[in-house]
């Protein structure tokens, strides 16, 4: 018989780290670092006296501006096995229970279970009162979670994880090992230098940047417990002087043997050829021989944030300088990661949300051609459920927010594109 389970927050932990379903958002973690933009938290826990622990779940609310009300968000949830239909009907029942006490006008959850071996559980969910909210483009915005994500398998060697990328993504990757980085776990101090690489990376690319009370937050509550950690990317000076070097060393030879052969325009074009490779190597030493006097202990190039629950690994925030892009940070710095995620008991690597195979006009081509080098494949999940408890807020929140959003969006753009005409 099923019954609800009063749980100790690392015994819910537990249970989401080694449950299939399980997934970061679900830890406590988490709700944690959701306080900061007013999220507050509340768990449940159902199981039975012969198996134990069958299901949990981590129910946020956020109070609706102005009303007593607040939306229930269940991320990634229910953690349980949906095939077990009493066990997700007892869940909801509870879930709702909790959600009316908090004045909720609706739950959302949005599980995280793969769309090909679960498409009778949307009609399932549906069949129990859930609005299916369609599948939607990894990258829509009608989403809280993307749907479509792109995750690499990393349990394996160095050289099998090398070997599972893309063949011009393995050179690249072969060639920033050589080429005098150095990738480093970091610490919270380190947390000013990540958010100055967002800000340039996000005037670089065009989107807003989160301050550093975000991301304080979210390594202060994931850090201690394993689910966090801070990796960044260090040009050393002395490092890629060797390696300038002995690619020098490399073309002086070639030089040599190449001058040795017969005359003729296959000759000519060697040598020129070469004779570029030598100007550019000169030009990178005085380049080095310049940071090495101005920033004798390196500088960083670039970092991340790697997030980890269980088996599963997710590189949740990156960011890099303009400076210094030849020598592929961003390149040694995955590689890294993922070894250290492998090595720390991870499975999977999660590079996060895709439009998937996108045209090369959209503004989602570039994030796509990036993610599908790493050994990816496309984790197409099962999408996004609410639950409606209060119709007509319901109704105003879901829609008529968002249209007075686009409507006041729309009119913006409108009024700037009269005012560039005169």
């Amino acid at each position: 018989m099923l019954k609800l389970l009063n749980l100790t927050e690392d015994e819910h932990d537990q249970f989401v780290e080694t449950h299939p379903h399980g997934d970061l958002l679900q830890l406590t973690d988490w709700a944690g670092s959701k306080r900061l933009t007013g999220w507050y938290a509340r768990r449940l826990a159902v199981g039975n006296d012969d198996e134990g622990v069958l299901g949990v779940a981590l129910l946020l609310f956020k109070r609706v501006p102005r009303l007593k009300r607040t939306l229930c968000y269940i991320s990634r949830g229910f953690v349980c096995d949906y095939q077990n239909r009493e066990l997700v009907d007892f869940m909801l029942d509870e879930a709702l229970k909790i959600a009316r006490d908090e004045k909720a006008y609706a739950i959302k959850i949005d599980p995280d279970l793969p769309l090909e071996n679960h498409r009778q559980t949307i009609e399932y969910l549906e069949s129990i009162g859930f609005r299916h909210r369609g599948l939607k483009d990894g990258m829509s915005k009608d989403n809280i979670q993307p749907r479509q994500t792109m995750v690499a398998a990393i349990d394996k060697s160095d050289e099998d994880l090398l070997q599972s990328y893309e063949r011009n993504n393995r050179t690249r990757v072969r060639n920033a090992l050589r080429r005098g980085t150095e990738v480093y776990k970091a610490t919270q101090d380190d947390l000013p230098i990540f958010v100055r690489l967002m800000k340039e990376t996000g005037q670089r690319d065009g989107f807003l940047t989160r301050d550093i009370t975000y991301f304080e937050s979210l390594y202060e509550n994931l850090h201690d417990k394993g689910h966090m950690e801070l990796f960044l990317v260090k040009l050393i000076p002395e490092k890629v002087a060797a390696s300038l070097e002995e690619d020098m060393t490399k073309v002086e030879k070639e030089f040599k043997k190449a001058e040795k052969k017969k005359d003729g325009s296959k000759k000519e074009n060697q040598l020129k050829d070469l004779d570029n490779r030598r100007e550019k190597l000169r030009e990178q030493q005085h380049e080095i021989e310049q940071l090495q006097q101005e920033h004798p202990d390196g500088i960083v190039l670039s970092g991340a944030l790697l997030a980890q629950s269980g088996h599963k690994s997710y590189y949740l925030y990156g960011a890099s300088s303009n400076l210094y892009r030849e020598y592929l940070p961003n390149h040694h710095m995955q590689y890294e990661m993922m070894k250290y995620a492998r090595d720390n008991g991870a499975k999977t690597y999660d590079f996060g949300g895709v439009s998937v195979a996108p045209p090369k006009d959209s503004p989602h081509f570039g994030l796509w051609q990036f993610k599908k080098i790493w050994g990816t494949e496309v984790s197409e999940k099962v999408g996004e459920f609410d639950y409606i408890i209060h119709r007509p807020l319901y109704t105003l929140a879901e829609v008529g927010v968002p249209m007075f959003q686009k409507g006041k969006v729309k009119l913006n753009q409108t009024l700037k594109a009269i005012k560039d005409r005169r």
